[in-house]
């Protein structure tokens, strides 16, 4: 019923075209709407098309903005009708839009919006079409005859790839006042090119043409231009022109997986290698002490090494509530993640607008019950006893990544509101709420039934004592917090690469599709992830020291500090960014990003780690 009531909710947001979808006949209107504008170096500092002073929009029924989903929302999207009159196959010419006389302040967020490169967004049949608000040329234009007149294309299949002006960083206030010789041009007109295959749209391209001086008192005359051409390509593949094949197929990325992939084979066979054939050793050590030995032979020398903690291993890990909630957060997201990248690949989710992220609301709400399931049992384990702690971790389980992630949303917003930017409609954030209180929530505390009631009590290898042992003092480099910091090195190198082409694609106005690659990495980032663990832990047990559950978590998730690291690189030296509000977005996402990629590093370590514990406990006699 629960799932059911989801999918209802959503069904709306996540549907894709049919064969009776998106179908004109002729002189049916066509719809186009204006989405969002900004400058084309701080991706996520958008505003209203309206928030420019262009003319244009229809009152009424098909003005204000309009949300089409949450998904959408969340994504920045808001779209106003253009209030042109578009009718398919009709041909128009030197279309009026509207007149308008610049004032003062009209002139004025012009030449700012010019300066600094604004681009905007339209959509028309759930098509993008990009378009850059003006141009800066070095000197004055005279008429349409003279030949400074250039009239900019601008792909809209491509917006990464929009000619901007030779000015490439941003103008700032101290160099308008220091160099007026250059003059500022606003586009007026807008010239479409649309290509139809029977009765649906293909293709949509826009040029902007006529650059007109802005100077106040200037009067501008906005016009648009429409011509229908006919295509023999197809509707189900209409948005394969939008994905950049030459940038994410290229070689580099194809070496990176074959590169990635030679790293987990040769990771694998040493590990297994140096692991098998140094416990081999200890086997036959402990054994021998067991049963070969003498009585006087017993008395000479102690053992050493990870036989010794047996008593300690299984000890419950320190801070018990906190663990149990990330580790249930960290399964849960390993799962989500997997299943999101699955259903990425069969639906081609990156071609509807919004449908990734509200595909990530849905499988968070179901996956909860994972969460639950694993935190209750774990915590079970090690806290058998009947006691109201098994509560308080079920709660922080439920709301350790909202919580997080709200937090750092609501300060986002808080931030884009005083800036005068795209923010959360109040709307969006209530349904976010409700969501997590009516759906997650419920589906955690089930899923935390089921696991303290299906799974009987910890059975371990080996007794624990009733008294915790020594720990040895070891030199800094055998600290838990320095193998856990160096562990995190190997798993960044094995996604580095992806790491590049996933940053490029979220802040350089790309569709990341390939999501093929990023299952291989995902699987090679796992494999990699509990080699490296595991000899983290059998390296700390080997110096007697036997609190390996914080330190597997640890290392598995410590290859995010690493990609924390490479994003402050990316900013300063692949990015164009300026400004506190596009530092605050830029780092606000990538902690999110961070955070969950160490929850989720930590339960892949945690699972390996576990296992080999385990099995090592369990194929050796203890007294």
């Amino acid at each position: 019923m629960i799932i059911l009531l989801i999918l209802s909710f959503f069904s709306p947001l996540i549907t894709t075209a049919t064969d009776t979808d998106h179908l004109y006949n002729l002189q049916d209107k066509v719809h186009l709407y204006f989405n969002k504008v900004g400058p084309y170096h701080n991706p996520q500092e958008t505003y209203t098309y309206f928030s420019l002073p262009f003319c244009g929009g229809t009152p009424g029924e098909e003005g204000g903005i309009k949300y089409a989903g949450l998904g959408e929302v969340l994504e920045g999207h808001g779209f106003v009708h253009s209030g042109m009159d578009l009718s398919f196959r009709d041909n128009q010419i030197d279309t009026r839009l509207c007149t308008k006389t610049l004032n003062e302040n009209d002139a004025t967020i012009f030449q700012h919006a010019i300066l600094h490169h604004y681009w905007y967004q339209m959509y028309i049949d759930d098509l993008p079409v990009w378009g850059m608000v003006g141009e800066i040329y070095d000197h004055p234009i005279l008429n349409e005859n003279d030949a400074a007149i250039k009239d900019t294309k601008e792909d809209s299949a491509k917006p990464a790839a929009i000619t901007l002006s030779k000015q490439e960083a941003p103008i700032t206030s101290e160099t308008e006042q220091e160099d007026a010789s250059y003059k500022l041009y606003v586009y007026t007109r807008k010239k479409f090119s649309i290509a139809y295959n029977q009765h649906r749209i293909i293709e949509v391209n826009l040029t902007s043409e006529d650059p007109r001086l802005v100077e106040v008192g200037a009067t501008l005359d906005f016009n648009y231009d429409v011509q229908w051409i006919e295509t023999k390509a197809t509707f189900e593949k209409r948005f394969e022109r939008y994905l950049d094949y030459s940038f994410f197929e290229h070689q580099i990325h194809w070496f990176s997986i074959f590169n990635s992939f030679m790293m987990v084979i040769f990771l694998v066979g040493l590990v297994s290698l140096i692991l098998i054939r140094t416990l081999r050793n200890d086997y036959a050590k402990y054994m021998r002490d067991e049963e070969d030995l003498d009585e006087t032979e017993r008395g000479v020398g102690e053992e050493s090494g990870w036989k010794q903690v047996h008593g300690d291993i299984f000890r419950s890990p320190p801070y018990l509530t906190l663990f149990t909630a990330l580790y249930g957060a960290g399964h849960q997201l390993l799962v989500l993640f997997l299943l999101l990248i699955f259903l990425s690949i069969a639906g081609s989710l990156y071609v509807e607008r919004g449908a990734i992220v509200t595909t990530f609301i849905i499988c968070y709400g179901l996956t909860s019950t994972w969460s639950g399931y694993t935190s209750g049992a774990f915590y079970k384990q090690h806290y058998y006893r009947e006691s109201p702690g098994w509560k308080i971790a079920m709660a922080a389980t439920a709301s350790l990544i909202p919580v997080v992630t709200l937090s750092v949303l609501f300060v986002l917003n808080g931030i884009s509101i005083a800036y005068g930017t795209h923010s959360i409609p109040t709307t969006a954030a209530i349904s976010l709420l409700l969501l997590w209180l009516f759906v997650a929530v419920p589906l955690t505390v089930a899923g935390t039934l089921l696991g303290r009631h299906m799974n009987p009590n910890a059975s371990w290898p080996c007794r624990v004592h009733a008294i915790p042992g020594l720990v040895p003092e070891h030199p800094w480099y055998r600290q838990r917090l320095v193998i856990a910091l160096l562990s995190g090195l190997l798993p960044f190198g094995s996604i580095f690469i992806e790491m590049w082409f996933i940053f490029t694609s979220f802040w350089n106005y790309k569709f990341y599709f390939v999501y093929g690659f990023m299952l291989l990495v995902y699987v090679i980032l796992c494999i990699v992830t509990v080699c490296v663990t595991i000899v983290a832990v059998y390296y700390l047990l080997n110096g007697e020291d036997y609190r390996w559950w914080w330190l597997s978590f640890l290392s598995g998730g410590s290859s995010s500090i690493y990609v924390f690291l490479y994003s402050i690189y990316y900013f300063f030296a692949k990015t164009h960014m300026h400004g506190f509000l596009q530092i605050a977005f830029y780092f606000g996402y990538t902690g999110i990003f961070c955070f969950t990629l160490f929850l989720t590093g930590g339960a892949i370590g945690h699972l390996g780690a576990r296992w080999f514990v385990t099995k090592i406990y369990s194929s050796i006699r203890i007294d």
